[in-house]
């Protein structure tokens, strides 16, 4: 933790606003004192992924809580975003530091247009010295391509960005093995495998009524990173400069596995599959199992409209996903496939179709 230079922050509504909406200046400032310090004079790269539009745009408009209905959302989001990066854009002000703002929708990390497009985006706003400010851009999502909760989508941009570390800022200052409103609950101070909590039940959003995570969200989103390689730390928006400065707060997750290639972490936790490819017996065990590319003998059946280079589903015969993959040929070519060899198909088809329908490069497996 000490010797990560390259930092993603998240924060939620709940620790930037008062509870029945509006922003609250003095916890603005009070965060932002604390990343410009830990930032130094540039030793730190530090992004921040910053919840707080709908909660501060819900006073102006006269609402009392978080609406439930997308229209009032996004209206509130609209209202309350340019009032939440003018209140940082001040805050840093004091201390020279310029602000990128860079909003962000499921569907910009599910295209890898738009994926490549946000990386150079955020990578070039570090490099030149500004301080990257993300979020969820709530004012033009829909409830089929929304994050749900920015929790995830700063696991994912911790990994975009190439992050050291993720710090998620909650109003809970970790995560307990109870509730830890009521006594006899304890903080648990370390998690190194997703076993170490399999028996904490884990909560949802708070009281307050403007976030949308909770707990369950954050725990989440520490087993995206951990999973990719990137250790986090949650814990609370007071605390947070004793995450930075390493000393013991919170609950760390340990990693839990490697960086992988950044489509891969994109395939399984951003893309959205354009079709499904069903499996027989053996293709599944030769995905699964044996971490094999799926080959045309192995399929059973294909649903959906997807052409090269989608990502699709691929399913076992019961219907339960079991892996997820960029497909090398269109849906309407894989009908005439099914069952055959590659040296059938090649020998009939011609050589283009002597070769994987996915492969395994391009295939994350959803089950373990």
């Amino acid at each position: 933790m000490a010797q990560a230079r390259r930092i993603v922050v998240k924060v939620g509504s709940s620790s930037l606003t008062t509870a029945a909406g509006g922003l609250d200046a003095d916890r603005v400032d009070a965060l932002v004192d604390v990343l410009a310090k830990h930032r130094g004079g540039g030793e730190r790269e530090i992004v921040l992924v910053s919840s707080g539009a709908i909660a501060a745009g819900l006073a102006p408009l006269g609402l009392t809580r978080r609406p439930k209905d997308l229209a009032r959302q996004q209206a509130a989001a609209s209202v309350g975003q340019g009032l939440l990066v003018a209140r940082y854009t001040a805050s840093f002000a004091r201390y020279g530091v310029r602000v990128g703002q860079v909003l962000l929708t499921s569907d910009d990390m599910a295209r890898r247009a738009h994926h490549r497009n946000a990386s150079r985006t955020l990578d070039q706003l570090l490099a030149m010295g500004s301080f990257p400010i993300v979020n969820e851009n709530d004012t033009v999502a829909t409830d089929e391509i929304r994050f749900g909760d920015n929790d995830r989508l700063a696991a994912l941009v911790a990994h975009l960005v190439h992050a050291d570390l993720l710090v998620l800022l909650s109003d809970v200052d970790g995560l307990y093995d109870g509730d830890p409103a009521k006594p006899g609950s304890s903080r648990i101070a370390e998690v190194r495998t997703p076993a170490d909590i399999a028996h904490v039940k884990i909560g949802s959003a708070g009281k307050a009524g403007v976030g949308t995570g909770g707990m369950v969200t954050k725990v989440e989103a520490a087993s995206i990173a951990a999973a990719a390689g990137i250790p986090v730390v949650l814990t609370s928006a007071s605390h947070a400069s004793d995450a930075l400065a390493a000393r013991d707060t919170g609950t760390y997750f340990h990693r839990t596995g490697r960086r992988s290639a950044d489509r891969l972490l994109w395939l399984q936790h951003a893309s959205t599959p354009q079709g499904a490819i069903t499996l027989d017996d053996g293709a599944v065990r030769a995905v699964v199992d044996g971490r094999k590319s799926l080959l045309p003998a192995g399929i059973a059946a294909v649903e959906g409209e997807f052409t090269a280079g989608d990502p699709v589903e691929l399913r076992d015969e019961s219907g339960t996903a079991v892996a997820r993959g960029l497909v090398n040929f269109d849906a309407k070519e894989i009908p005439q496939l099914i069952g055959r060899s590659t040296r059938e198909l090649a020998r009939d088809l011609g050589p283009a179709y002597e070769r994987e329908v996915v492969h395994r490069d391009d295939l994350v497996l959803l089950q373990a």
